[in-house]
């Protein structure tokens, strides 16, 4: 299953950035990605997503994606494709990015969209290592 994650989520690779969206190759943000490969593995989404704002972690201290992966995800103690990686973006604050793990070890990269960029897969390096808020796995199929 974890080949069929990342399968999945390098079908949306070159899906444009759109706030708050999940249509591949339409649009799609970090959260759109994860809620389109859920659906491709999975069916539909376990929960409706609220509306966000895209500065919507820059103020308080609710952790919401780790709070949603928490509720749907299993956490991972070590590294395998198709892990779903949630990040913080800056010491302190709260975790507001997501990817998808592609391969593991120091060649490792990640899938993920990001502004100005859609959905690209990008090297798993140590500085974004060292941003990893929390490891989780999909359930089984």
């Amino acid at each position: 299953m974890r080949d069929d994650i990342v399968a999945q989520a390098r079908l949306w690779i070159g899906t444009p950035y759109v706030h708050q969206a999940s249509v591949r190759g339409a649009g799609a943000d970090c959260l759109g990605l994860v809620r389109g490969v859920w659906r491709e593995i999975h069916g539909a989404e376990p929960e409706a997503v609220p509306a966000y704002t895209p500065d919507w972690g820059e103020v308080g201290d609710d952790e919401l994606l780790l709070g949603g992966a928490l509720r749907h995800l299993q956490p991972a103690a070590t590294e395998a494709a198709g892990d779903l990686l949630v990040f913080r973006m800056r010491q302190g604050a709260v975790a507001k990015h997501l990817g998808i793990q592609a391969g593991i070890g120091a060649g490792a990269s990640f899938i993920h969209a990001y502004d100005r960029h859609g959905t690209v897969e990008s090297p798993l390096s140590q500085p974004r290592r060292a941003r990893i808020a929390g490891r989780f796995r999909f359930p089984a199929a």
